[in-house]
Protein backbone atom coordinates (compact mmCIF):
# COMPACT_ATOMS: atom_id res chain seq x y z
CA UNK A 1 0.00 0.00 0.00
CA UNK A 2 1.15 2.96 -1.08
CA UNK A 3 0.88 6.31 1.02
CA UNK A 4 -0.16 9.40 -0.53
CA UNK A 5 -0.81 13.25 0.26
CA UNK A 6 -1.77 16.36 -1.41
CA UNK A 7 1.75 17.40 -2.37
CA UNK A 8 1.90 13.41 -4.52
CA UNK A 9 -1.33 14.39 -6.12
CA UNK A 10 -0.04 17.59 -6.97
CA UNK A 11 3.11 16.54 -8.37
CA UNK A 12 1.73 13.57 -10.61
CA UNK A 13 -0.27 10.89 -9.15
CA UNK A 14 -3.49 13.09 -9.73
CA UNK A 15 -3.28 12.58 -13.15
CA UNK A 16 -3.42 8.65 -13.04
CA UNK A 17 -6.86 7.21 -14.23
CA UNK A 18 -6.36 4.07 -12.19
CA UNK A 19 -5.46 3.76 -8.75
CA UNK A 20 -4.98 0.01 -6.96
CA UNK A 21 -5.25 0.07 -2.85
CA UNK A 22 -3.51 3.58 -2.22
CA UNK A 23 -3.63 5.31 0.81
CA UNK A 24 -4.35 8.55 0.42
CA UNK A 25 -3.76 11.08 3.82
CA UNK A 26 -5.49 14.08 4.45
CA UNK A 27 -5.76 15.23 0.68
CA UNK A 28 -7.10 18.51 -0.06
CA UNK A 29 -9.29 17.86 -3.52
CA UNK A 30 -11.22 20.71 -2.75
CA UNK A 31 -12.98 22.01 -6.02
CA UNK A 32 -11.52 20.07 -8.36
CA UNK A 33 -12.56 18.42 -11.22
CA UNK A 34 -12.37 14.59 -11.72
CA UNK A 35 -13.87 12.38 -14.74
CA UNK A 36 -13.54 8.82 -15.82
CA UNK A 37 -10.71 7.85 -12.77
CA UNK A 38 -11.07 4.59 -10.77
CA UNK A 39 -10.12 3.82 -6.98
CA UNK A 40 -10.06 -0.08 -6.33
CA UNK A 41 -9.51 -0.61 -2.61
CA UNK A 42 -8.18 2.32 -1.35
CA UNK A 43 -8.43 4.56 1.80
CA UNK A 44 -8.95 7.79 2.53
CA UNK A 45 -8.61 9.18 5.64
CA UNK A 46 -9.17 13.29 6.22
CA UNK A 47 -9.84 13.82 2.76
CA UNK A 48 -11.48 16.81 1.58
CA UNK A 49 -13.57 16.90 -1.62
CA UNK A 50 -15.59 20.22 -1.06
CA UNK A 51 -17.55 21.92 -3.93
CA UNK A 52 -15.68 19.16 -5.80
CA UNK A 53 -17.35 17.57 -9.37
CA UNK A 54 -17.05 14.05 -9.88
CA UNK A 55 -18.47 12.45 -13.29
CA UNK A 56 -17.81 8.62 -13.97
CA UNK A 57 -15.65 8.23 -11.16
CA UNK A 58 -15.60 4.66 -9.53
CA UNK A 59 -14.62 4.03 -5.66
CA UNK A 60 -15.10 0.28 -5.58
CA UNK A 61 -14.86 -1.29 -1.89
CA UNK A 62 -13.25 2.04 -1.04
CA UNK A 63 -13.11 3.11 2.88
CA UNK A 64 -13.33 6.63 4.01
CA UNK A 65 -12.59 7.94 6.86
CA UNK A 66 -13.27 11.38 8.43
CA UNK A 67 -14.03 13.12 5.11
CA UNK A 68 -15.78 16.08 4.25
CA UNK A 69 -17.91 16.23 1.16
CA UNK A 70 -19.12 19.74 1.34
CA UNK A 71 -21.03 20.47 -1.44
CA UNK A 72 -19.76 17.78 -3.39
CA UNK A 73 -21.67 17.04 -6.53
CA UNK A 74 -21.08 13.34 -8.19
CA UNK A 75 -22.86 12.18 -11.34
CA UNK A 76 -23.05 8.78 -12.43
CA UNK A 77 -20.32 7.49 -9.95
CA UNK A 78 -19.89 4.27 -8.45
CA UNK A 79 -19.05 3.12 -4.56
CA UNK A 80 -19.87 -0.18 -5.18
CA UNK A 81 -18.95 -2.09 -1.76
CA UNK A 82 -17.08 1.29 0.14
CA UNK A 83 -17.49 2.17 3.94
CA UNK A 84 -17.81 5.65 5.24
CA UNK A 85 -17.11 6.36 8.70
CA UNK A 86 -17.72 9.68 10.35
CA UNK A 87 -17.73 11.51 7.35
CA UNK A 88 -19.33 14.87 6.07
CA UNK A 89 -21.97 15.32 3.53
CA UNK A 90 -23.52 18.73 4.15
CA UNK A 91 -25.05 19.98 0.91
CA UNK A 92 -24.10 16.68 -1.13
CA UNK A 93 -25.82 16.35 -4.37
CA UNK A 94 -25.50 12.69 -6.18
CA UNK A 95 -27.25 12.02 -9.32
CA UNK A 96 -27.40 8.49 -10.81
CA UNK A 97 -24.70 5.89 -10.31
CA UNK A 98 -23.87 2.81 -8.71
CA UNK A 99 -23.65 2.03 -5.18
CA UNK A 100 -24.74 -1.16 -3.99
CA UNK A 101 -23.26 -2.58 -0.53
CA UNK A 102 -22.35 1.05 0.22
CA UNK A 103 -22.37 1.41 4.16
CA UNK A 104 -23.61 4.53 4.88
CA UNK A 105 -23.78 3.81 9.00
CA UNK A 106 -24.81 6.14 11.16
CA UNK A 107 -24.20 9.20 7.97
CA UNK A 108 -25.70 12.53 8.63
CA UNK A 109 -27.70 12.69 4.97
CA UNK A 110 -29.60 15.37 6.06
CA UNK A 111 -28.97 18.02 3.74
CA UNK A 112 -27.72 15.60 0.92
CA UNK A 113 -29.39 15.31 -2.35
CA UNK A 114 -29.34 11.74 -3.79
CA UNK A 115 -31.69 10.75 -7.03
CA UNK A 116 -31.48 7.95 -9.42
CA UNK A 117 -28.91 5.60 -7.43
CA UNK A 118 -28.57 2.08 -7.38
CA UNK A 119 -28.15 1.47 -3.86
CA UNK A 120 -29.48 -1.96 -3.28
CA UNK A 121 -28.61 -3.55 0.37
CA UNK A 122 -26.86 -0.41 1.09
CA UNK A 123 -26.00 -0.26 5.15
CA UNK A 124 -27.91 2.73 6.57
CA UNK A 125 -28.55 1.55 10.05
CA UNK A 126 -28.61 4.49 12.02
CA UNK A 127 -28.46 7.24 9.19
CA UNK A 128 -29.57 10.66 9.93
CA UNK A 129 -31.65 11.43 6.78
CA UNK A 130 -34.17 14.33 8.23
CA UNK A 131 -35.27 16.80 5.48
CA UNK A 132 -32.96 14.46 2.86
CA UNK A 133 -33.63 14.54 -0.62
CA UNK A 134 -33.60 10.57 -1.51
CA UNK A 135 -36.02 10.06 -4.70
CA UNK A 136 -35.57 7.64 -7.04
CA UNK A 137 -33.48 5.12 -5.31
CA UNK A 138 -33.19 1.08 -5.62
CA UNK A 139 -33.24 0.76 -2.34
CA UNK A 140 -34.03 -3.17 -2.85
CA UNK A 141 -32.37 -5.45 0.40
CA UNK A 142 -31.26 -2.19 1.97
CA UNK A 143 -30.75 -2.19 6.10
CA UNK A 144 -32.60 1.06 7.35
CA UNK A 145 -32.49 -0.38 11.35
CA UNK A 146 -33.11 2.39 13.38
CA UNK A 147 -32.58 5.45 10.42
CA UNK A 148 -34.24 8.74 10.90
CA UNK A 149 -36.13 9.53 7.71
CA UNK A 150 -38.07 12.49 8.94
CA UNK A 151 -39.38 14.77 6.90
CA UNK A 152 -37.06 13.00 3.92
CA UNK A 153 -38.79 13.31 0.52
CA UNK A 154 -38.61 9.14 -1.08
CA UNK A 155 -40.80 9.95 -3.49
CA UNK A 156 -40.14 6.67 -5.74
CA UNK A 157 -37.74 4.85 -3.75
CA UNK A 158 -37.83 1.37 -3.25
CA UNK A 159 -38.78 0.94 0.06
CA UNK A 160 -39.84 -2.78 0.20
CA UNK A 161 -36.93 -3.73 2.79
CA UNK A 162 -37.44 -0.72 5.04
CA UNK A 163 -39.77 -1.87 8.18
CA UNK A 164 -41.64 0.88 9.90
CA UNK A 165 -41.41 -0.20 13.21
CA UNK A 166 -37.83 0.32 12.77
CA UNK A 167 -37.16 3.87 11.05
CA UNK A 168 -38.51 7.48 12.20
CA UNK A 169 -40.93 8.32 8.82
CA UNK A 170 -42.90 11.44 10.65
CA UNK A 171 -43.52 13.51 7.60
CA UNK A 172 -41.63 12.44 5.38
CA UNK A 173 -42.55 12.12 1.36
CA UNK A 174 -44.08 9.17 -0.11
CA UNK A 175 -46.24 8.40 -3.34
CA UNK A 176 -49.56 6.46 -2.81
CA UNK A 177 -47.91 3.16 -4.21
CA UNK A 178 -45.45 3.58 -1.50
CA UNK A 179 -47.97 4.60 1.14
CA UNK A 180 -49.34 0.90 0.18
CA UNK A 181 -45.94 -0.68 1.14
CA UNK A 182 -45.47 0.89 4.13
CA UNK A 183 -49.02 0.06 5.34
CA UNK A 184 -48.39 -4.11 4.06
CA UNK A 185 -45.28 -3.93 6.36
CA UNK A 186 -47.54 -2.86 9.09
CA UNK A 187 -49.34 -5.73 8.80
CA UNK A 188 -52.48 -4.11 7.38
CA UNK A 189 -55.08 -4.80 4.24
CA UNK A 190 -54.74 -2.84 2.08
CA UNK A 191 -57.77 -3.09 -0.01
CA UNK A 192 -60.21 -1.22 -2.95
CA UNK A 193 -63.12 0.19 -1.48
Amino acid sequence: MTTLRTDDWDAGVGARTRHDGDEFIDLDLCETTLEGVEFDKCTFRNARFNCAELTDVAFLNCTFVACNFFDASLTNCKLVGSSFDRCSFDLLTADGGEWSFTSLRAADLSTATLTGLRMREADLTGARGQGATLTGLDLSGAQFHQADLTRADLRGSDLTALDPATVSLRDAVITPDQAVTIASALGLEVRAI
